[in-house]
């Protein structure tokens, strides 16, 4: 008989709710690891005994609220920006998030009920866990953010290690092997033994690939990272546009100066996601004065671009005569941030972008081999590069101001970092006001500029790896295995007289 709930009620709801939110600080920039197994395990545990699946997936939307209302608390800052004109979003902007994307957590809580007990419970709860996560990404224009294999991606070697198996398994298979392990360490002490096991030879393997890893015998350009520091609601209103103008050529000059110093590699000048304050295709004036500040390095420079009755949120490439070298309009946009889904029945948005028709390789002189990106594609796992045309570096430039000093411009900086281990390439992320990073094929950080401070960052970009398993097969690794989950917990091993009530096994 399925056995009753210990809790019920509110105190059920505030149980799961918590759980949830103690999950999330495992996320980063916590990284509160050892939360991650208690609350898996208390959202099994209250599935298995639920009275019903309707409770079972009462209990992971609950789940789902605490965990991704604590994980994307920082998207009230947004708000807080406009906060004259959208005073009543701010107690919705995180938990409406959430309401949108905890019911995916209600599929395994149902599922891991339609098998019998121990192992085959544990493994259809992971594997439909991954699949869900990795279907987020077919929500309105797509939302994986905070896939729980970010967990591991601790500062420093720590993280660099647990990472590795990225390249073969990319972020969702360690999102699956993350749940797999928390819930094994409650099954015994043979199972914590063998958790045990598989995390040293995890190590191994981690520790193995960032001694052995070869860089392909190609140089890329040094990076000049200018980061102004300019406050959102400067961004928005143009209120000093000029004197912003002024602060980024100066900055850029400063830089290139310090580059052509040094010697060695050509310098590329990259600016932020709403580095320049109109519309830079558009000014002429502008870019010569770009191209005059960069001394003849070519420059990367986020601006907004007007094509009849269409917006765009683009990167420009400037040649170092001032001309447009190339233009890259950001084709997967931010729901509820640059376009409105139509969920929302009335508008909550100045204006609407539109997307650009999709991912490209830069082949300019100075810059080599290049995938350009604007700020929230850095996020979609297997979706980074242009199919068929692999490029020797990333750049992706964002303007996470908009969230101030929180946890959500960390969030999405190590986004990056998972994407450069997962392709084999270096990924250089500039950022208005922080964080600005690069880092090399294997993920590890070879430069940074802190948040919050108006200033430029000179340092070379490391040479990519040879193609990686997953940057050859993609997400389809992970989420074959997770199918394979789901199907081993559903091949019976004896014969055995079943009592089926709603789909949910009483054993």
């Amino acid at each position: 008989m399925i056995s009753t709930l210990p809790v019920r009620g509110w105190r059920l709801a505030g149980l799961m709710l918590l759980a949830g939110a103690l999950a999330a600080l495992s996320l980063p920039p916590v990284h509160a690891l050892f939360l991650l197994p208690v609350g898996l395990m208390i959202l099994y545990r209250v599935s298995e005994d639920a009275r019903s699946w309707k409770q079972a997936a009462w209990c992971g939307f609950l789940f789902g609220m605490g965990f991704h209302t604590v994980g994307l608390y920082w998207l009230t800052n947004a708000i807080l920006t406009r906060v004259h004109e959208f005073w009543w979003v701010v107690p919705f902007a995180s938990p409406g998030v959430a309401l949108l994307i905890a019911p995916f957590i209600c599929v395994p809580a149902i599922l891991c009920r339609v098998v019998r007990p121990g192992w085959r419970r544990v493994l259809m709860f992971a594997g439909s866990w991954t699949v869900m996560d990795m279907g987020r990404v077919f929500m309105f224009s797509g939302f994986p953010w905070n896939p729980l294999g970010s967990d591991l991606e601790l500062p420093g070697f720590a993280g660099d290690v647990m990472i590795q198996p990225a390249s073969v398994l990319g972020v969702d298979g360690l999102s699956l092997a993350l749940v797999l392990g928390s819930l094994a360490l409650f099954r015994g002490r043979r199972a914590a033994v063998a958790v045990l096991a598989v995390s040293v030879l995890w190590i191994a393997a981690g520790t193995w690939r960032l001694s052995s890893a070869t860089p392909l015998n190609i140089t890329n350009p040094r990076a000049v990272l200018v980061q102004g520091n300019v406050p959102e609601a400067e961004v928005i209103s143009h209120a000093d546009a000029v004197g912003n103008f002024r602060r980024y050529l100066s900055l850029t000059a400063q830089g290139a100066q310090k580059a052509f110093a040094e010697g060695g590699r050509p310098p590329v000048v990259i600016w932020p996601e709403s580095g320049f304050p109109g519309l830079l295709d558009e000014d002429t004036l502008a870019r010569q004065m770009i191209a005059r500040a960069a001394d003849g390095a070519p420059a990367l420079v986020g601006s907004d671009r007007e094509s009849g009755k269409d917006w765009f949120n683009s990167l420009i490439a400037v040649a170092p005569d001032g001309s447009i070298a190339a233009i890259y309009d950001k084709s997967r946009l931010v729901p509820f941030g640059e376009y409105q889904p139509w969920i929302l029945p009335f508008n909550v948005l100045p204006g609407v972008l539109t997307p650009g028709p999709g991912l490209k390789t830069w082949d300019l002189p100075g810059m080599g081999r290049v995938g350009p990106m604007v700020c929230y594609e850095i996020i979609f796992s297997g979706s980074v590069t242009a199919r068929n045309d692999r490029p020797d570096w990333l750049v992706t430039i964002s303007n996470d101001a908009w969230y101030g000093n929180s946890a959500g411009p960390r969030q999405h900086l190590a986004t990056g970092r998972m994407r450069a281990v997962e392709e084999g390439l270096p990924v250089v992320f500039a950022n208005n006001t922080g964080i600005s990073a690069i880092y090399d094929a294997t993920g590890h950080e070879t430069a940074r500029l802190g948040w919050g401070r108006a200033d430029v960052l000179v340092s070379d970009i490391p040479s990519p790896l040879p193609p990686t398993f997953f940057s050859r097969f993609g997400r389809a690794t992970p989420l074959a295995l997770s199918i394979l989950c789901m199907v081993l917990a559903l091949v019976p091993t004896q014969r055995k007289k079943r009592d089926w009530d709603l789909g949910v096994y009483k054993g």
